[in-house]
């Protein structure tokens, strides 16, 4: 197994963060030709998603987990800012692993889909994200 750990600066603000470059970079350093890549994001309050970015499907993204998850004083869980509690909940929604098919070195997701953290947790800001490539 071929692994490494990145660090992403995510910031104060939710965010959708595309991993595909990150993701093509590990693939070529992992000179592997078919596998199955896996991401594991070890966080307690941050999760990935397979979906379209750019055309304003992360912004939805954000929008949607604000409606189901909101930021209010409803969560048990209440340390941190205001509504922290839901950033503990984000992970049964969105997990925090992904395993993708690698074929011939190259991430096989379809026309519009990308790997991508999301991290609605605005009280920490550094994140890590584990790449795993497993030949096959």
């Amino acid at each position: 197994m071929f692994t490494t750990e990145i660090e992403i600066r995510t910031g104060t603000e939710p965010v959708v963060h595309d991993l595909t470059r990150e993701i093509e970079k590990f693939l070529a350093a992992a000179e592997g030709d078919n596998g199955l890549l896996h991401v594991w994001v070890p966080h307690a309050t941050a999760g990935l998603a397979v979906i379209e970015t750019g055309a304003g499907s992360d912004a939805d993204l954000i929008a949607a987990i604000d409606e189901l998850l909101p930021r209010d004083n409803r969560w048990q869980h209440q340390h941190g800012s205001h509504g922290h509690g839901r950033d503990h909940v984000l992970p049964a929604f969105l997990p925090p692993y992904a395993s993708v098919p690698v074929v011939h070195g190259v991430l096989v997701t379809g026309t519009w889909q990308s790997v991508c953290l999301v991290d609605t947790n605005v009280d920490n800001p550094v994140r890590h994200v584990r790449f795993s490539f497993l030949a096959g």
